[in-house]
């Protein structure tokens, strides 16, 4: 097996802001493992509320390159195991372990869903992002989509700007980035309207969700403060939903444990993404089947994709049916 890696840069239709900042691209990793005449694809984004360092994984890349490249082609889940033993960052663990779930599949000339026996009959549709701006801008945006659902990002509570929202006949959640206050939460668990949000998404910083009451009027959604599967048993009395995204969780192999046991602990699942090509999204469509929201809209934003394969258009997700995970690069 051989392993490439480049760097890239993804650039935004338009500047993305949300309570952490506006940006206008990204940095991008992209993996290839090859073997056979096939290639597989992942990639990682640097992300700076994150500390995500790409140059840091790329020395750490060259490091265990050879480690990698002499491994045998063996089952994804065998492979992740091994993955484990390199002492990786989830980011840099989700994009090897989705670029060998895609070697993997076309070398086999099988998909994803059919290696891990999943059913597509009811794939949800995904939200598209609204950046924080001005309510009036924001409102016209929802007003002249074609999507259905839409994810509004804000930068604190503003009680008038909710109330317009809610006056919407749309599918709408709220996404603070950890901008509300304890106070702003108060305000949200004891007002029943609220209930109209399909979910309130990380409404604190970090470690901050002591004060969110699960069984309030807000349906609560974990992001950062969701970050892979250990952190479910804690957050339970706080949070009724997570959003669980490959980078975090380490990739396609953990994020099929963390959705089951999810199952289990009775929380509703989102599949998010970070700014990401197809080549990112592509992983996450898979998991549509499985969940009960969606945001994927990542390359739906970005001018330069770069990548072909599972996409999301209007948001309906689009599996192509091909082997693997079902990328091409351009």
């Amino acid at each position: 097996m051989k392993l490439k890696f480049e760097l890239k840069e993804i650039h935004l239709k338009e500047t993305f802001s949300i309570a952490y900042g506006n940006y206008n691209h990204r940095d991008v990793l992209l993996i290839e493992l090859s073997h056979q005449n096939c290639k597989g694809y992942g990639e990682c984004v640097a992300i700076d509320y994150y500390q995500i360092n790409l140059q840091d994984f790329v020395l750490k890349l060259k490091g265990v390159q050879y480690q990698i490249e002499a491994q045998k082609i063996i089952h994804p889940k065998d492979f992740f195991k091994f993955l484990l033993s390199l002492n990786l960052h989830s980011f840099l663990l989700s994009a090897l372990d989705c670029a060998y779930w895609d070697l993997f599949g076309k070398l086999e000339n099988k998909n994803f869903l059919e290696l891990n026996q999943l059913s597509t009959d009811q794939l949800v549709e995904s939200s598209i992002t609204i950046s924080v701006g001005d309510i009036e801008d924001q409102i016209d945006k929802i007003q002249k989509s074609e999507w259905n659902k839409f994810k509004v990002k804000c930068k604190g509570l503003n009680k008038n700007n909710v109330e317009k929202l809610l006056q919407l006949d749309k599918s709408i959640a709220l996404d603070s980035n950890a901008s509300f206050t304890d106070e702003d939460c108060i305000w949200f668990q004891e007002n029943a309207e609220v209930q109209r949000f399909s979910y309130l998404e990380q409404p604190r910083p970090i470690d901050h969700y002591k004060i969110l009451e699960k069984e309030s009027f807000a349906n609560w959604m974990a992001d950062e403060d969701c970050q892979n599967i250990d952190s479910l048993e804690e957050l339970i009395p706080y949070y009724k939903s997570i959003n669980i995204k490959l980078m975090k969780c380490g990739g396609l192999t953990p994020a099929l444990e963390m959705i089951k046991k999810a199952r289990e602990l009775n929380y509703k699942i989102m599949i998010g993404c970070m700014t990401e090509s197809t080549v990112g999204i592509s992983a996450g469509c898979l998991l549509t089947g499985l969940v009960d929201f969606v945001d994927l809209d990542g390359a739906n934003l970005i001018s330069n994709d770069y990548a072909t394969g599972n996409f999301v258009e209007n948001g309906k997700i689009i599996l192509s049916g091909k082997p693997g995970l079902g990328i091409s690069l351009k």
